[in-house]
């Protein structure tokens, strides 16, 4: 048995305390990926209102955004094995109260240094409760109960996706900036009491309690040192010493890292798992195609706000087409990819989304921006411009996100024996995030360079590599107050068209991860195919089966997944 709450204490908890239990858990699961989209419509705010000393303004955006990207996948694998071996209530309890002190540290952060080490903190609090949510779930509800439970979750996980950016954008607009982080307060709170008071406790009795402290530091350490050194010598200058130790350290420490693995009595991530075939490729491409799904919203963001004068409600129901068709059809292609195989679908997908990113490449800089609101200058329509500048690039990434989402699920947890369920999933969930800071590294790098060198283009004399140049004026942002004219409209052609460089370069990693699906994933034969993605099947060594992705899951699928309590469960698009 694998936790302290067998079928028969499952059952004989009454139905408050299970409503209570359910409630814990989808509130403190969902604010962690709710916290993410909410935070890029409040970028452009936090670089107008929080100056720094040492960032200019959209590398300190990066910071804010990926910083809680680097030690929430770091630390995601070892906390599903501290929630394990000391129990799931006990740390999802430590959790909500450490994402609730880091979000108020976010929310009354008096500089800009000072919330990128909060929001850094706080994804080390959210690696807590990432992998307590589905575990809680399987070990207090059984049979019918566990369906509909997960059912719930799933729905609950659904409106956070296309209700949360809105109604965060409007407390960004029009309270402040804060509100992105303090509003999770009140939901932590009633969280928290309701797990210590109704959340019964459950554990891994076969944990050793073994733990690789070290692996997740040096992974830490990896991404942080790549991520850091690539922004900050492309900001600063490549000859800058701390981004060049920074780069040779996260260098090093990507080096050893699977070096370390294979020496480790415990290791983080199981050198033995990458054995299949289908698992490699679908984590290889899980890093590309999630880390430019991550950045490139945040990107989209930004330029919408900082450039074309959306406002932050306004922003967040305009990308709502792009999460929409997620919600509505990815369980149908998830039945599809289990009765043809994967591959197609988790080719086709991403090809189709790197279609709908070069769309959005063609952007003009006098596309309307779109006020909602009913002021005089704001409208509940959106502009024409949206129809046809933005809407097809959405729509058209919506289809291929969809088409590629389950399958990819189902991909990951049939390429490895059900008994591994667990580890892989947290695995991929890992990498999905680790994918982020690197990919918006390499992003930022492209962006930063067109932006500059397009404004030196356009306005004849500027010093675009000084200081007071890069903080009056960066890149997708508006420029500060007291900027010229010719300044101003440089800036805005420059950032349209650093915009349109950042969406195809996430192009171009999109159509690179599908051609590793393509070319990588091998569909089980149909003998495998029909027993379903909870099966169990042929050793890794043979490669068959199919691997999975950081995202939300069916109800059921997990359901088939789990026949035991999992150290943590698949991600949702943030």
């Amino acid at each position: 048995m694998i936790g302290s709450t067998g079928v028969g204490e499952a059952a004989a908890l009454s139905p408050a305390r299970k409503r209570w239990t359910l409630l814990a858990v989808v509130l403190g699961s969902g604010i962690v990926f709710l916290d993410t989209s909410v935070v890029t419509l409040a970028l452009p705010r936090i670089g107008e209102e929080l100056s720094s000393d040492l960032f200019g303004t959209l590398e300190a955006q990066s910071y804010v955004a990926n910083g809680y990207f680097v030690t929430l996948s770091a630390l995601l694998i070892l906390a599903g094995a501290l929630s394990d071996y000391f129990g799931r209530r006990r740390m999802f309890a430590i959790g909500l109260v450490g994402f609730a002190a880091t979000s108020l540290l976010c929310g009354i952060a008096p500089t800009m240094e000072f919330l990128i080490l909060c929001r850094t903190l706080q994804g080390a609090a959210g690696a807590f409760l990432v992998p307590g949510s589905l575990a809680i779930i399987t070990a207090t509800f059984r049979g019918e109960e566990q369906g509909r439970a997960f059912g719930l979750w799933a729905g609950a996980s659904a409106a956070t996706t296309i209700l949360g950016p809105f109604v965060g954008g409007v407390l960004v607009n029009t309270i402040s900036w804060r509100m992105a982080f303090l509003i999770n307060l009140p939901f932590l709170l009633i969280a928290y009491v309701a797990t210590v008071r109704f959340v019964p406790e459950s554990r891994d009795e076969q944990a050793t309690g073994r733990f690789d402290w070290l692996g997740s530091l040096v992974v830490a350490v990896a991404v942080a040192g790549l991520a850091f050194g690539t922004i900050r010598g492309q900001q600063h200058g490549w000859s800058e010493p701390i981004a060049v130790v920074s780069l040779a350290v996260g260098a090093v420490a990507a080096v050893a890292f699977p070096f370390l693995m294979t020496r480790r009595s415990d290791p983080l991530v199981p050198p033995r798992l990458f054995r299949s075939r289908n698992f490699t490729v679908t984590n290889l491409s899980t890093f590309v195609i999630y880390g430019a799904l991550y950045v490139a919203f945040t990107f989209i963001g930004i330029f919408l706000i900082g450039t074309l004068g959306y406002n932050e409600q306004a922003a967040g129901i305009a990308l709502v087409p792009s999460s929409l068709f997620l919600v509505l059809f990815s369980s149908r292609f998830g039945k599809l990819a289990a009765r043809f195989g994967p591959r197609l679908f988790m080719s086709l997908g991403p090809a189709i989304m790197a279609l709908g990113l070069m769309l959005l490449a063609q952007i003009p800089a006098d596309s309307q921006g779109w006020v909602l609101g009913g002021g005089r200058s704001a409208s509940i329509v959106p502009p024409a411009d949206y129809f046809t500048d933005l809407l097809p690039g959405l729509v058209v990434f919506g289809i291929g996100l969809c088409i590629m989402v389950a399958p990819l699920t189902t991909a990951l947890m049939t390429s490895v024996p059900a008994r591994n369920s667990g580890v892989a999933s947290a695995i991929n969930n890992a990498i999905s995030r680790v994918g982020s800071p690197l990919v918006n590294a390499l992003i930022f790098v492209a962006v930063a360079a067109s932006f500059y060198a397009s404004i030196g283009e356009r306005v004849p004399g500027i010093d675009t590599g000084s200081r007071e140049v890069r903080n009056a004026v960066s890149p997708l942002n508006r420029p500060s107050e007291g900027v010229s004219p010719e300044i101003r409209a440089a800036a805005q052609k420059a950032s349209t068209e650093a915009f349109h460089l950042a969406m195809l370069v996430a192009a171009g990693l999109m159509a690179a991860g599908a051609a590793v699906n393509g070319f990588g994933i091998r569909n089980p034969a149909p003998s495998a195919r029909h027993l379903g993605p909870g099966a169990e099947q042929p050793p890794p060594e043979s490669g068959s089966g199919t691997p999975s992705g950081p995202v939300q899951i069916a109800a059921e699928e997990f359901k088939k997944n789990q026949p035991q309590a999992d150290r943590t469960g698949p991600a949702r698009p943030d």
